[in-house]
């Protein structure tokens, strides 16, 4: 009989992957996803799809005991709210709620991997360090404060959990760093200011790898971090994006006080619609951040994590899934 995970956030671009490779890896995969979710996109894999209460504990551990799940990778989370209670309650209070139903549903569950983001850690103030498991967390943001606070309130619980903190995750499906490829792509290079950067990038067929590969290790529990193991300098990522694109792009740079004016703008503005913003003041702390180079000697020690692609190869992957299904 095959072992069962619950997938959240199944519907998402990182969900997907996760999806793939935990049915790549034998598993009986349940979904969980919102009842207004697209799902047309998993109907090629046989699924059964749940529909989480997030507020009602005891509701969770009902369906958990009663499908009797193995694992949870719960990578469900809000990346873009307007206050930090939404991201507080969302991605912290919504995590603990899910891992005490799991610790409480019989015996049944054995591990659960959470999803959590290098943001929860935050970025190094100069470019002489790295950043390790061992680095004091100041997060900038308010997803990474909450990312946090969930990592916090998961060390109180007794179900065995291993932690993944992905840095900036690309591939195929996903929106947000696919921003940067279609304006290389239209001719358009840009930058925040001129400080000298250094960035870290993980595909997502690597974290997913990470994930799964996690569920198996009893002994692999507390924080790791998960880059592709290299760090790039803030033009590398555009200098890859535009060979394999055969795209010729201007480069400019915009200057920070321009960028935070319209930042602060569109924060009043998307205020007004009850909607947050794309760029805010806030995000601009880690878009502009001078270090977000990462260690990954825990995860390839415990995890025995060996990320498959670099920016060369992942880029080379995102931009042909892109190509081929019109995206670019």
């Amino acid at each position: 009989m095959k072992e069962k995970v619950l997938i959240t956030g199944a519907s998402g671009f990182l969900g997907y992957h996760l999806i793939q490779t935990a049915i790549e890896a034998g598993l009986e995969v349940f979904a969980a996803v919102r009842k207004n979710s697209n799902v047309e996109h998993l109907k090629e894999w046989p699924l059964h799809y749940l529909f989480l209460n997030y507020e009602d504990p005891e509701d969770m551990r009902r369906q958990l005991a009663e499908h009797k799940i193995d694992y949870i990778i719960h990578s469900a989370g809000v990346t873009k709210a307007i206050r930090q209670e939404v991201y507080d309650q969302v991605n912290a209070t919504f995590t603990i709620n899910l891992a005490k139903a799991a610790e409480k549903a019989g015996g049944n569950c054995k591990k659960m991997v959470f999803i959590s983001s290098l943001a929860a850690v935050g970025p190094l103030t100069d470019g002489r360090h790295i950043i390790t498991e061992q680095t004091l967390p100041n997060p900038v943001t308010a997803y990474g404060r909450s990312k946090l606070q969930a990592e916090n309130g998961l060390a109180t619980i007794s179900l065995p959990t291993t932690i993944l903190r992905p840095t900036a995750i690309y591939g195929p499906r996903d929106k947000d760093i696919f921003i940067m490829l279609k304006t290389i792509s239209n001719g358009l290079d840009p930058y925040i200011g001129k400080l000298l950067q250094q960035l870290s990038f993980v595909h997502a067929k690597d974290v997913a790898a990470a994930a799964v590969q996690s569920l198996f290790l009893s002994n692999a529990v507390g924080i790791y971090n998960i880059t592709d193991g290299n760090s790039y300098n803030r033009y590398e990522f555009s200098d890859i994006a535009k060979i394999i694109l055969q795209r010729k792009a201007v480069r400019f740079h915009i200057p920070m006080p321009l960028v935070k004016s319209l930042a602060f703008f569109l924060e009043k503005a998307n205020g007004w619609l009850n909607k947050p913003a794309v760029i805010n003041r806030e995000k601009l702390l880690e878009l502009a951040a001078i270090n977000w180079n990462c260690d990954i000697t825990k995860a390839n020690n415990e995890l025995h994590f060996s990320p498959k692609f670099n920016l060369q190869s992942g880029l080379e992957d995102s931009i042909a899934w892109y190509k081929k299904n019109k995206w670019l």
